[in-house]
């Protein structure tokens, strides 16, 4: 959430970098800032009226209960009690206003994210080949299917579309991938958690998802909902904390499958694993200082980049325009590997500063060494996610005969170094 002292003092400014991601007619600023004056005011106004309130309870407290005098307090202190009510009332309807406001608003993008949609998104680095074949390749779903490792129909039949079933050693080359992220999670010093599944509105509020997106997630009661990744999970560790300034940063990283209801609402060619309503992820989580971010957002885009060239995978890495930023994203960096056979690139990683925009949400603070009370920055990135991953596996190692090399990092978790019929 945007702090709305920096609305109030600076609307021109603020107005100006979110249009670079929002409409002018979705910002309502002025709105708000108009808002915020007369909330000023009734605030003002309740506290003057509750000064007198306490006025007559001094002077109630030095005359004889039963006297006369007494009495006609009495009767305008309840005159005065009723008038607060009715501010208070008023007060609270403009602040009922204003957080409506404030809340499905997006962040503001850092000053160097590009303006507009996708089609603005910049490619900053390129790693590795795009792989070459003296055949006609195949793509996942036949490798696949031919090698008894994907079971796209009967994960129908199961749960309906957009769902997957993995088998035999494909099952245990996506259990390979989630391993060899954990490990180097580990070897990083991150602290590794198994969070929830299933969290509550103030939790999917404080990520961002709430309440703009509220038909994105899967809801299993009025207030609970499956996670769309760990990252709904993990914002709200220290959510109504605060912490000391020596205990930051924080790293963490965590296993979660991811629940989406948005699969299958893209292109007609997105089938198979490409995008679907379930799918496993190992998210990377950060609390820091407002002065450590940029270093750590630096580190986590190396880290997911790491990961993807250690499975040896062509990919491109790209700064998203601010309007394909997620709500709470100030900045974000992707990382797209290349799927031979759609002959695109797609995302399996998306990394993001929030700055202080989930904090606000959810009341993260730290103290400083000086004793203020600020709040922290939080970052987040995938660390990574297995589905499209095992696409670009599938599809960059097949062989002529069929069959599949498996990665050399993953091998040891594998036991195995080919998957064949």
């Amino acid at each position: 959430m945007i702090d709305i002292k920096r609305i109030v003092e600076d609307t021109k400014e603020v107005k100006r970098a979110l249009l670079k991601r929002v409409a002018s007619s979705d910002l309502h600023l002025e709105e708000i800032v108009e808002l915020e004056n007369e909330r000023k005011e009734l605030q003002a106004e309740y506290d003057k009226k509750r000064a007198e309130q306490n006025e007559y309870n001094d002077q109630m407290a030095k005359l004889d209960k039963g006297s006369e005098a007494f009495n006609n307090l009495i009767k305008e202190l309840k005159e005065k009690s009723d008038e607060i009510k009715k501010v208070e009332e008023k007060l609270k309807e403009k602040e009922r206003k204003i957080q409506e406001l404030l809340e499905v608003l997006p962040n503001i993008p850092d000053e160097d994210v590009p303006a507009d949609g996708k089609a603005y998104n910049k490619i900053v680095g390129t790693s590795g080949e795009k792989p070459k074949f003296d055949f006609e390749p195949k793509d996942h779903i036949e490798l696949g299917e031919k090698l008894g490792i994907l079971d796209f129909e009967r994960a129908s039949k199961i749960s309906g579309a957009n769902f997957s079933m993995y088998r035999s050693k494909g099952a245990q080359l996506e259990w390979a991938l989630l391993n060899y992220f954990i490990d180097a999670h580990l070897q990083d010093g991150y602290e590794m958690i198994i969070p929830p599944h299933i969290v509550n509105e103030n939790s999917a509020y404080a990520a961002g998802q709430l309440p703009k997106f509220k038909d994105d997630v899967y809801w299993v009661e009025h207030d609970q909902c499956l996670i769309p990744t760990a990252e709904t999970s993990l914002t709200s560790i220290y959510r109504d904390e605060i912490l000391e300034e020596k205990d930051l940063p924080q790293k963490f990283f965590a296993y979660t499958p991811c629940y989406r209801r948005e699969a299958g609402s893209y292109r007609k060619n997105e089938r198979g694993l490409i995008r679907v309503h379930q799918f496993n992820k190992v998210e990377m989580y950060i609390f820091a200082t407002q002065e450590q971010s940029d270093d750590l957002f630096d580190e986590l885009v190396g880290k997911a980049e790491k990961l993807v060239e250690g499975l040896g995978l062509h990919y491109n890495r790209v700064k998203l325009a601010a309007g394909d930023c997620s709500a709470a994203a100030a900045k974000t960096i992707d990382i797209e590997v290349w799927l031979p056979t759609l002959e695109q690139y797609y995302e399996v990683s998306s990394i993001s500063n929030t700055r202080e925009y989930q904090s606000r949400r959810g009341q993260m603070r730290y103290r400083t060494k000086d004793g203020d009370i600020r709040y922290m920055h939080t970052l987040n990135g995938s660390g990574l996610a297995t589905s499209r991953l095992m696409v670009a596996i599938l599809e960059t190692y097949q062989q002529k005969d069929g069959s599949i090399l498996v990665p050399e990092v993953l091998q040891k978790y594998t036991g195995f170094d080919k998957i064949e019929e």
